[in-house]
């Protein structure tokens, strides 16, 4: 098993842009408003674990085919990635996972790794997330994923509202997106070249 630093600060930094606009955030944010924070951090962390774990195996399946196989297929959910995040559709912003208060480890962490776990199937970070493994490696993909994912549920409960009201989600959907349409370049780039 070997880390490469470059390949984990890319999937951390294509992941942490990608989730930010993403419903699981307003999701976070909303349960923490009626859950005790720490207990709703552990559930959506467990069911991001889970998720990376995923795709990571997926990605690793990929990772089988010919090198240039790989980095078509990369280009292209690069590519839709970008389409995804530039088009701007429609937010969930404001949707609530739960109208009442939940008490207790258990109960919190339950609802916090269901809302996660089911939202987060065939999401665009999961599919990068697979992305990156079957090119730059599992572990390293691995780390920095589930770091990306993990550090956006916690800036969701400690600090979502100050995000929400000052910082234009659009602006981090274009940075996200122009990213993953630079990688998606790079990647057909590499058909050719490499």
């Amino acid at each position: 098993m070997s880390l490469d630093p470059l390949a984990i600060l890319t999937a951390f930094g294509l992941i942490f842009l990608a989730e930010l606009p993403d419903k699981t955030m307003f999701a976070s944010l909303a349960m923490g408003t009626r859950m005790r924070p720490l207990y709703v951090w552990f559930g959506t962390s467990t069911a991001f674990i889970v998720h990376v774990a995923i795709a990571i195996g997926a990605g690793s399946l990929i990772g089988l085919l010919p090198d240039w196989i790989v980095k078509l297929v990369s280009a292209a959910l690069f590519a839709f990635g970008a389409f995804m995040l530039l088009r701007g559709g429609g937010d969930d912003g404001e949707d609530e996972t739960e109208t009442r208060t939940v008490t207790g480890f258990w109960p919190v962490y339950s609802t916090a790794f269901m809302a996660v776990f089911i939202s987060e199937w065939g999401d665009l970070t999961q599919i990068t997330t697979a992305n990156l493994a079957a090119s730059n490696g599992t572990w390293s993909t691995a780390i920095g994923s589930a770091a990306a994912l993990m550090s956006v549920s916690a800036l969701a409960l400690l600090a979502g509202r100050f995000i929400a009201t000052r910082v234009p989600l659009k602006t981090v959907q274009r940075i996200g997106g122009l990213c993953m349409l630079g990688l998606a370049i790079w990647s057909v780039t590499e058909i050719f070249v490499g």
